[in-house]
């Protein structure tokens, strides 16, 4: 029978997969409808979308997706290159692990929405206060897999390149740098994703545009569809932003630094 060829060769992930968000909707939808829960304070996937509609109407949309990409890929970018420069230094000098690390022990742990306040205070409503919380978020992360990456890079490799005679600045872009990539990538790729989490403190510290202060303005008003709009936004971009950098992190031959 059809349906018995159709069994031995379905592909049960793939199908999970193709289903999963479905049914996700139709359990949001079934839950939102029967009364379980409030209605206005929980609206159905379909009011989420009729939000979602007049938001992108009224011409906000886009202006809010590039401010908060804006805010991200300025606080990624530096949060990045300066915690890989350091990563490297402490993985590499004793001396400026032994003097930093201690200190990044003790300021690691602080969620950047801690900061908000002071942010404030320090640079006003400008967007400096912005990508610094957005940086905060990201340093941290892309230091320590730099630092572990450094460190991990086996001590025969450098023994072997100095008694050739390798100079520094070839040390560090041929045995390096190739050894520490994949911890670095693991960092890079985690911090994208924290970078949207500290958007939402960046946005806090003031703003009038941007995805979540959308989301907040929506929340003060019961505007609950347009919330849940806002969430979903925010997921989606954050996902593809993974994505992309993962599809990107695959097809670059690290192997030719």
């Amino acid at each position: 029978m059809w349906y018995r060829y159709w069994l031995h060769h379905i592909n049960a992930d793939r199908v999970a997969q193709v289903l999963s968000i479905p049914l996700f909707l139709l359990l949001w939808q079934w839950v939102s409808a029967s009364g379980v829960v409030s209605s206005r304070l929980f609206p159905p996937p379909t009011e989420v979308i009729s939000a979602f509609g007049r938001w992108y109407d009224s011409g906000q949309f886009w202006g809010d997706v590039q401010v908060s990409l804006t805010r991200v890929g300025i606080g990624f970018f530096f949060g990045s290159v300066i915690g890989i420069l350091v990563g490297i230094l402490t993985g590499r000098v004793r001396l400026a692990a032994n003097l930093l690390s201690p200190i990044f022990g003790l300021l690691r742990p602080i969620p950047p929405i801690a900061f908000v306040p002071l942010v404030i205070l320090w640079f006003g409503l400008s967007e400096t206060g912005k990508y610094f919380l957005v940086f905060w978020g990201v340093f941290f992360v892309v230091w320590m897999s730099a630092h572990h990456g450094v460190r991990k890079v086996d001590p025969l490799y450098i023994r072997v390149a100095q008694c050739l005679g390798t100079p520094r600045s070839k040390m560090l872009t041929n045995i390096l740098l190739p050894g520490a990539i994949p911890y670095i990538i693991v960092g890079l790729r985690t911090a994208v994703s924290i970078s949207f989490y500290t958007l939402v403190a960046a946005e806090i510290a003031g703003t009038f545009s941007g995805i979540f202060y959308r989301i907040d303005v929506s929340q003060q008003n019961m505007q609950i569809g347009q919330a849940m709009a806002g969430l979903l936004v925010l997921g989606v971009i954050s996902l593809i932003a993974d994505r992309l950098f993962y599809y990107l992190s695959r097809r670059v031959d690290w192997s030719a630094s």
